[in-house]
C-alpha cells in the first residue's frame, strides 16, 4: 500500500478519534435549538426548507444554529466495519501502523457496545435510525430515532463483525434479531410476484429499490449464522423481486414513485453489495448474471477513464463523497481483480484523497461545479470513507472468487 494512501487513512482514524466519533450530518437541521424555539417548527414546508437549507449551504452555520455534535448510529457502525478492517489487516500483516491487536479489538468493543445503546426500542428486533428529525417531500416526518432498515442493515452488519473479531455471543445474538424488525416490522408492497419492503415502519415507504436489497443482505447474513429457513426463503424473495426490476442495460432506478426516477452511483453500488453478500452465503448461480450486468452498467457510467467519479448518468456534479466510496466497497466484495479495474479503482481513490481530504484529515461533503461543500460530516463523509479506505486496505487479502 503507498503512504499516501497510509497517511489518508491515519489522518481520518486520528481525526474520527478526536471527535469521539461524533459529528454534523447534512440532514441534521431540525436538531436547530434556535428553530424548536420558533412555530415555524410545526411547519412541514418550513421543516423541509431547513433541512435542505442546511444541506446544500456550502456554509456550515450549524454552530449559530445551536446544532450539537452527536453519535449516529449509521456512523458508529461504518466505524465499527473499518476498525473490524484494520484488525484484519494487523492480522494479515503483523503491521501495527494503525494500532495493534490488542488496541484496535478495544476500540471494536467500545463501538459495539455504543452501537448496542444506540438501538431503537419498542419493535420486534434490533433495528436502528438517526439522531434526527427527517422531513420527507411528500410531507412526512420521520422522527428522530425512527429505524430504517438501511440503518439497520449497516449496523447488523457491523455487529456480525464484531462478533467475528471478538466472538462475543451477545452481538451476534443482537444482530440477529434484526430480522424479526425486517419480518415483523416493515410493510410489505407486493409487485411482480414478489414483493419490496418498506424503508421504515411508518408511512408506508415501501418503493426503494436498494432498501429491499439492504433488507435481502441482512436477512441472508443472519440465515449465515442461524440456518433459520425462513430468513433465506424471504432474501431470495427480496433478491428475486428486485432482479426483476433491474433495467435491460444493467441499471436500477432508485424507486418505483415518479419522483424517485433516477439513476446514481452509490444506490447502485449499494446493490451491488447486497447482491454480492446473497451470493457469497447462497450460492445462487441464479444471480450471477445480474451482478455482471449491474457493475458493467456502473463501471461504464459512473467513472472517467482519469478516476474522477461521477454522481449521475447524465449529470457529472454534485461529485458526492459516496461516488468514490462505495466503489472500494464493491470491488472487495466482487473481488475485483482484472488489472484494469484496479487501475481505475487507484485512480479513484487517489483523486478522491487529492480532491476531497481536508489536511485536518476529513473528507469534504460534496465537489460542485462551481461553490463546492466542504463541511465535513461524520456519518456522510468520515465513517463512510474510514469503512471504505479500509476494505481497500484488506482488498487482496480474500481467496474468493471474482464475481465478474
Amino acid at each position: 500500500m503507498s503512504s499516501t494512501i497510509t497517511t489518508s487513512l491515519l489522518n481520518l482514524k486520528t481525526y474520527i478519534e478526536k471527535e469521539s466519533y461524533k459529528g454534523w450530518d447534512p440532514y441534521d437541521g431540525l436538531n436547530s435549538k434556535l428553530f424548536k424555539s420558533t412555530p415555524f417548527r410545526h411547519s412541514a414546508i418550513a421543516r423541509l426548507v431547513i433541512i435542505q437549507l442546511f444541506k446544500r449551504n456550502p456554509v456550515n452555520l450549524r454552530r449559530l444554529a445551536l446544532i450539537s455534535k452527536e453519535y449516529n448510529s449509521k456512523g458508529i457502525g461504518l466505524i465499527l466495519s473499518g476498525y473490524c478492517n484494520l484488525l484484519k489487516y494487523a492480522k494479515y500483516t503483523k503491521d501495527e501502523t494503525f494500532g495493534s491487536e490488542k488496541a484496535l479489538k478495544s476500540q471494536i468493543v467500545e463501538l459495539a457496545n455504543l452501537l448496542i445503546d444506540l438501538k431503537c426500542e419498542g419493535y420486534s428486533g434490533s433495528c436502528w435510525g438517526y439522531n434526527f428529525d427527517w422531513q420527507a417531500r411528500r410531507l412526512f416526518l420521520f422522527p428522530k430515532n425512527t429505524p430504517t432498515v438501511v440503518a439497520t442493515s449497516f449496523c447488523a452488519s457491523a455487529l456480525f463483525e464484531a462478533y467475528e473479531a471478538t466472538l462475543d455471543q451477545r452481538y451476534l445474538n443482537i444482530a440477529l434479531s434484526s430480522a424479526d424488525f425486517i419480518i415483523n416490522d416493515l410493510n410489505r408492497h407486493y409487485i411482480n410476484e414478489g414483493f419490496l419492503v418498506s424503508y421504515s415502519p411508518l408511512h408506508g415507504n415501501n418503493t426503494v429499490i436498494n432498501a429491499s436489497l439492504l433488507g435481502a443482505k441482512t436477512l441472508i447474513q443472519c440465515y449465515k449464522y442461524s440456518n433459520k429457513a425462513n430468513y433465506f426463503e424471504l432474501a431470495q424473495s427480496l433478491i428475486d423481486t428486485c432482479i426483476k426490476l433491474q433495467q435491460d442495460d444493467g441499471s436500477w432506478i432508485y424507486g418505483l414513485l415518479p419522483s424517485q426516477n433516477w439513476i446514481d452511483s452509490y444506490h447502485t453500488g449499494y446493490n451491488l453489495d447486497a447482491l454480492s453478500t446473497y451470493y457469497r452465503i447462497s450460492k445462487d448461480n441464479s444471480v450471477l448474471d445480474s451482478i455482471k450486468r449491474g457493475y458493467k452498467y456502473y463501471i461504464d457510467n459512473f467513472f472517467e477513464k482519469d478516476g474522477v467519479p461521477i454522481h449521475f448518468k447524465h449529470s457529472k456534479y454534485p461529485i458526492d463523497i459516496h461516488c468514490p466510496g462505495q466503489l472500494f466497497v464493491v470491488n472487495h466484495k466482487l473481488r475485483i481483480t482484472d488489472s484494469k479495474l484496479k487501475s481505475l479503482e487507484s485512480k479513484v481513490l487517489s483523486w478522491s484523497i487529492t480532491n476531497m481530504q481536508s489536511k485536518d484529515g476529513y473528507f469534504y461533503y460534496q465537489i460542485k461545479q462551481f461553490l463546492s461543500s466542504k463541511i465535513s460530516y461524520m456519518r456522510w463523509s468520515n465513517a463512510f470513507m474510514f469503512n471504505s479506505i479500509s476494505l481497500y486496505l484488506i482488498s487482496n487479502f480474500s481467496e474468493d472468487e471474482s464475481l465478474v
